[in-house]
């Protein structure tokens, strides 16, 4: 009986050695698995020739829950005001004082008040590159809204994304505590997330993924180890030393929460009015495929194709601009 126990212990030592020397061989193959930063994009760096950042408004902070100073800044309505108000979420990389300010400025200019703020992990918000864990920019978000409506508290508020931003604010779209902030909500050029038939093949050349470090971290996690998600598993193509402006690497942590849930999981929860913009000549998106992907799940969703705008034009082509900022300016909660 002794023996018979004591065979059983080693029995149970020797996996326990097995499945400890497993973990640790794979947390040194996370560690030393090299992330590839791809070529620069020129598509996304020449679209910023384009726009007139001389008329940026000035960085403003808030506070967030965990005493972090995020980046934002405020375009007061120009015109006739329309009582409307929008937030505006940058892109991969990007932040608000990017391209996007085309977008922002014409939003104003049509009376709209709006506000375009630093995710935290880019611009003037947070670490650059990274988060402290998942979740925490929806608590941002809540926390940004709060501080709008110190000024503003009765504005109705529509909240706007472009790519990745637009992958996020479908997941805000979906999230019963944020999404009745919003009254209504647009994606611009949206990352529907990695399994959508919208993408293009590695996002067209912007965006480069450790996929074994991924894939290792989501089994450790699935083992109920949640540690390693600092470090970096995404890269995208931005422009040599350009670190002053734009983000080169993502954690896993921000990887997963700057994005959607997944679009089959997220569209369904979607319970106010949603509109999609796409350009017909997207370099990471297939635009001509949103509608049939989207409202094969929700059919609700209204899905618009700008002719001659690419992924970046979206938010600084003066036309898809001139479109975008009369839907959002004219269209309200009521409508999708």
């Amino acid at each position: 009986m002794a023996m018979r126990l004591l065979r059983g212990t080693l029995g149970l030592l020797k996996w326990g050695l097995c499945a400890v020397g497993a973990v640790a061989l794979l947390l040194t193959a996370l560690i030393a698995t090299p992330l590839q930063r791809p070529a620069e994009l020129r598509s996304v760096s020449d679209s910023r020739k384009g726009v007139d950042m001389s008329t940026l408004p000035t960085l403003e902070r808030f506070q967030a829950r965990d005493g972090t100073w995020l980046g934002y800044r405020h375009y007061a309505p120009g015109g006739s005001a329309t009582g409307r108000g929008a937030i505006f979420i940058h892109g991969s990389s990007g932040s608000s004082g990017t391209i996007n300010h085309a977008l922002s400025e014409a939003l104003a200019a049509r009376g709209v008040e709006t506000w375009a703020i630093d995710i935290r992990g880019h611009g003037a918000s947070g670490t650059r590159g990274d988060i402290g864990y998942v979740g925490q920019l929806e608590d941002d978000l809540v926390d940004f809204v709060a501080h709008v409506r110190k000024s503003a508290p009765d504005l109705p508020l529509t909240l706007v994304g472009h790519s990745a931003g637009g992958g996020f604010s479908l997941r805000i779209a979906a999230t019963p505590i944020v999404r009745d902030l919003f009254v209504r909500t647009v994606l611009l050029a949206p990352y529907l997330g990695y399994d959508a038939p919208t993408n293009m093949p590695n996002s067209g050349g912007w965006a480069n993924a450790d996929v074994p470090r991924f894939l290792g971290l989501a089994a450790l996690r699935k083992l109920g180890i949640d540690c390693c998600s600092q470090l970096p598993v995404l890269a995208f193509a931005v422009p040599p030393n350009s670190e002053r402006i734009l983000v080169p690497t993502y954690s896993d942590r921000l990887m997963r929460n700057f994005a959607t849930r997944g679009y089959r999981l997220d569209l369904p929860a979607v319970t106010h009015p949603m509109t999609i913009f796409g350009g017909a000549d997207d370099e990471m998106m297939i635009s001509d495929k949103y509608a049939e992907t989207v409202q094969a799940v929700k059919p609700a969703v209204d899905v618009k194709v700008i002719e001659g705008v690419n992924h970046m034009g979206i938010v600084s082509n003066p036309k898809a601009v001139s479109a975008i900022a009369e839907d959002v300016a004219t269209r309200g909660g009521g409508q999708s």
